[in-house]
């Protein structure tokens, strides 16, 4: 006969209400992926990520009593909300042009890798937050985790550039009648 070693209560498995979320994000993200294909997927989640920007941003802009942020409140905030869902970005470089962060740890954690189209959340949260503040921002994804690298390099441009057709562009919702 076979012994109760313990109770299911009792088992060390490596399960609670985050890891639940970010692996059926993944497999979300995964199916996609596989049905629709990456771009379609990254369609998606884009939709999705501009509704929960707008509830972030109309948090943080109510915390800190302001109707729109500045340039260093905008990279302050993309930080900020990063680092509360368990990522670990920081400001590589900050100008009038362009606003640089690097990440060494996805939200997403291990279930991020290969599925780029998850990467879409972020790109997307980014340029909502910068564009609704600043006015305008192309967001590229220079290297990200889900890619294979070994931290991510985010470069959000705040102006117009020629320079990288590998971009993202967002518009502040009131410059275009949306």
């Amino acid at each position: 006969m076979d012994q109760v070693a313990g109770t299911a209560e009792s088992a060390r498995v490596p399960l609670d209400r985050d890891v639940f979320l970010r692996r059926m994000l993944g497999e979300l993200a995964a199916t996609l992926q596989d049905v629709v294909g990456i771009e379609e997927a990254s369609g998606y989640i884009s939709i999705v990520s501009v509704a929960l920007g707008e509830h972030i941003l109309a948090d943080y802009r109510r915390a800190l009593a302001v109707d729109q942020l500045s340039r260093q409140q905008v990279s302050d905030v993309l930080v900020d909300l990063k680092r509360r869902i368990g990522g670990d970005f920081y400001v590589i470089e900050e100008t009038d042009d362009h606003i640089v962060l690097g990440n060494r740890a996805c939200p997403f954690g291990e279930f991020v890798h290969g599925r780029p189209s998850l990467c879409m959340m972020t790109c997307n949260l980014f340029g909502y937050v910068a564009a609704e503040n600043l006015g305008y921002a192309a967001v590229e994804l220079d290297r990200t985790i889900a890619q294979g690298h070994g931290g991510c390099r985010v470069v959000i441009h705040l102006r117009p550039t020629d320079a990288n057709v590998n971009v993202r562009e967002y518009f502040r919702r009131d410059d275009h009648g949306a």
